[in-house]
Order: C-alpha cells, then sequence, then structure tokens
C-alpha cells in the first residue's frame, strides 16, 4: 500500500504541467504579455479546455513576455517571435498564441524531433526505405507501426486525460491539442521506430551495432523532449508512451515474420486484412466523441491494409522487391553517384504519385460518402466530424496510398527502367 502511494505521488509529481514549463524556460521559451499573472490567477493550473489557455490569454498580449527562462551560453534579451504554429483545418484552434525563445536552434530541432512523428516524416521515410535499401526491412516496420500507433491512439481515448494546462505551459503547436495526451503516441512511434530498425536490421545490413544504438538512442531522446519542449505533453505522458511501445515490441517483434509472411502468402489474407482493419477502425470511432485522434487511427488502419494488399499482389504476381539472398548482408560501401542520383529520382517520382493518388482519392471519397449517408457537404468539415463519412475518407485513400506505395509505384519503376 505505502508502494502505491510513492507510485502515485511519483505520478502526479511528473505529470504536474509546472515541470513541463521549467523544461520549456530552461529551453528559452517563454510566454507572452501576463503570462506570469495568468498563472497565478489560475493557481499554477489554468482552465483547462484539453489544456488550452483561456480566452483573454487566447487573445495574446503585445508587451514583453514574463519569465526569465535562459539557455547556458544565451546572451541578450529574448528575440520576440509572433509564430503560427501549424493547425489542423478540422479544429478551431487559434494558432496565434505569442511566445519568445532564446535559442533558435533549440526550437528547429525541436521541431525536427517533432515531425519525426508527423505524417510528413512517414510518407518520405517508409517510401524511401521500401524503394530504395530494403523492401524486406520495410514492410515490416510499418506493421509495428501500424500497432504501435492503433493501440496508442485508442489507449488515448479510453485513459481520457488532458493536455498540460495552458498557463503554465506554452503551447508552441495546436495541430494535435484536441487529442488526449497520455500516452504520447509521438513518444511511442519516436522509439518504435529506432529499436525496431535496430531489431530488424542488424545482421542483415553491415554496420558497428554501437552507431545503430546511438542512433536509436538519439531519435528516440529528441521525440521525447520535443513534445514536452512543444508543450503538448507532461513527462509522464512521454514516458508511459515510451515504455508502452516497448512493451509492444516485446509482443510484436517475435510474430512480425509470420504476419508478413501471412500478407504475403495465405490466400484470402486481403479479405482477413481489409476485414479486420476495418472493424478496428470502427471500434476506435466508438471510444469517445469527435476528435482529430479518430481520423489518424483510421488513416494508419488503412495505410497498413494497403501496403499488406500490395505486398500480397506483388507476391502474386512475381515482382520481387526484396533483395536476394545471396546480396545478404547488405551494406552501404557500394553506395555510388548513379545510385544516389536513382535513389532521390525514385523517392521524388514516387512521392508525386502518392500526393496525387491522395489528392484524387480525397476528392472522389468524401462527397461520395456524404451522398451514401445523406450527410450535407456544404461544410467538409463539420461533415468529416461524422464517422460515416470520417472513416471511409481516410481508410480508402490511405488505403490506396498504401498500396500505391507497394505495388503500383514500383510497377511504374519497372516500367521506366528505374527499378
Amino acid at each position: 500500500m505505502a508502494f502505491c502511494r510513492r507510485l502515485a505521488r511519483l505520478a502526479a509529481h511528473l505529470q504536474d504541467p509546472q515541470k513541463v514549463a521549467a523544461f520549456q524556460r530552461l529551453c528559452g521559451v517563454e510566454g507572452p504579455s501576463g503570462w506570469a499573472d495568468a498563472e497565478r490567477r489560475a493557481g499554477g493550473r489554468g482552465p483547462v479546455v484539453n489544456g488550452g489557455p483561456p480566452a483573454a490569454e487566447r487573445a495574446g498580449g503585445q508587451g514583453h513576455p514574463a519569465g526569465n527562462g535562459t539557455v547556458p551560453g544565451g546572451a541578450g534579451p529574448p528575440q520576440r517571435w509572433r509564430r503560427r504554429p501549424r493547425r489542423n483545418s478540422l479544429t478551431e484552434e487559434d494558432g496565434s498564441q505569442e511566445f519568445s525563445t532564446r535559442s533558435r536552434f533549440l526550437y528547429y530541432l525541436f521541431s525536427l524531433g517533432t515531425e519525426l512523428g508527423n505524417e510528413l516524416f512517414y510518407i518520405l521515410f517508409f517510401p524511401f526505405c521500401i524503394w530504395n535499401l530494403d523492401a524486406w526491412l520495410g514492410r515490416r516496420l510499418i506493421i509495428i507501426w501500424v500497432w504501435v500507433m492503433y493501440l496508442g491512439q485508442c489507449t488515448k481515448d479510453v485513459i481520457r486525460w488532458p493536455r498540460p494546462a495552458s498557463p503554465p505551459v506554452v503551447k508552441l503547436e495546436v495541430f494535435y491539442n484536441s487529442e488526449y495526451s497520455m500516452p504520447s503516441t509521438h513518444a511511442m512511434s519516436g522509439t518504435a521506430i529506432p529499436l525496431a530498425l535496430l531489431l530488424l536490421s542488424y545482421g542483415r545490413w553491415q554496420y558497428p551495432f554501437m552507431f545503430g544504438l546511438i542512433l536509436a538512442f538519439c531519435w528516440c531522446a529528441l521525440v521525447c523532449c520535443s513534445r514536452i519542449y512543444m508543450g503538448m505533453h507532461s513527462i509522464l505522458d512521454v514516458i508511459a508512451g515510451f515504455l508502452y511501445a516497448i512493451l509492444i515490441l516485446v509482443v510484436f517483434h517475435p510474430v512480425v515474420d509470420l504476419i508478413d509472411n501471412f500478407n504475403l502468402t495465405y490466400k484470402y489474407a486481403p479479405l482477413i486484412i481489409i476485414s479486420l482493419h476495418l472493424a478496428l477502425g470502427i471500434f476506435s470511432f466508438t471510444l469517445d466523441t469527435w476528435s482529430t485522434s479518430r481520423g489518424d487511427t483510421a488513416q494508419i488502419l488503412g495505410c497498413g491494409a494497403g501496403v499488406a494488399c500490395g505486398s500480397h499482389v506483388n507476391y502474386i504476381m512475381g515482382l520481387k522487391l526484396d533483395p536476394l539472398p545471396d546480396m545478404l548482408p547488405l551494406s552501404l560501401s557500394s553506395l555510388t553517384v548513379t545510385v544516389f542520383g536513382k535513389a532521390i529520382l525514385r523517392l521524388l517520382i514516387g512521392v508525386i504519385v502518392l500526393l496525387l493518388t491522395k489528392v484524387a482519392m480525397k476528392k472522389a471519397t468524401i462527397p461520395l460518402a456524404c451522398k451514401i449517408f445523406r450527410i450535407p457537404h456544404d461544410n467538409v468539415r463539420k461533415a468529416r466530424q461524422r464517422m460515416e463519412v470520417e472513416l471511409p475518407y481516410r481508410y480508402i485513400t490511405y488505403g490506396m496510398v498504401g498500396f500505391s506505395l507497394m505495388f503500383i509505384v514500383p510497377c511504374l519503376f519497372h516500367f521506366i527502367g528505374l527499378s
């Protein structure tokens, strides 16, 4: 019993938004005018609408920021930046909260860390891995990524903890502010992807193990710290996401070969995959009211289903993307200017195809879903907050993106001589 009480006190300590604000001040981030007064009025907690600031603070002041956060080696008065963080088109969040920083380097470094868990990174990293490095490795990474993200998003909607209160926390990002906080899915993906990359590639690729371990550690640390810096997660959220990802890896890493082999070889694999992922998406949509996490969950499941179905079609048609066994272990020592140029060209052409696929499917699926379910589509934002529209739109659109990634784009490369 005493141990449980100590554990509860530790959890409350790590969840305290003041710890997030202290880390931000250490990194040189300061809030807008009157921030300290608003924090005192709120008793250090602040009125929370999933961690959002009160209306008076959202309006923002024009004076000098309160606080005295510094960065070691920093000098002089803080530079004022009036930033508009990336805003989700489906939410009505005000992204004009003013803040100042003493270190542009840390701001851009942690912005990079946050992007390592966003769609832009995924649409570059996974295709590059599959088209240019090792399709065998890429498929397994996507399988693990899908399960990590799905379980993380569903857990958020079950636990329903709000984002850190603002004030005292300064929100440098509002794109995911409508989602719940526990656990941090950025921390989960930032832990699972580099660790799975290390576990799956070591021995198959020639590189020093210590190099892979250091890369995984730096990748994970950058993503986890970036979520605290951005004011989107408490320390407890990040630690929980890190541990949760490791637990999922322990469960799924031993069976990832069986899952990939099933996707490739079983006759009815596409039917089972599509049905299973769709059922998981419907289940996730019943966990809570609308938030951006529901659409992201359907998007992840659709991508996973599309990649699995594309892999199956590749296997049936004899389109071999995996390196031959006599080529193992693989090495980067044979990298030349020609090989590098082809890799960049493949990535450029392939990503353009994926983006065109995404745009075309979005244009087709949203009006079609609205027509089928008789939902007015004059306001697309409101329409997409309905499960009948958001689930098929995200699932079908990103399912086709995943299918194009594994089958259509490699066929295009074969046709134009870039395979």
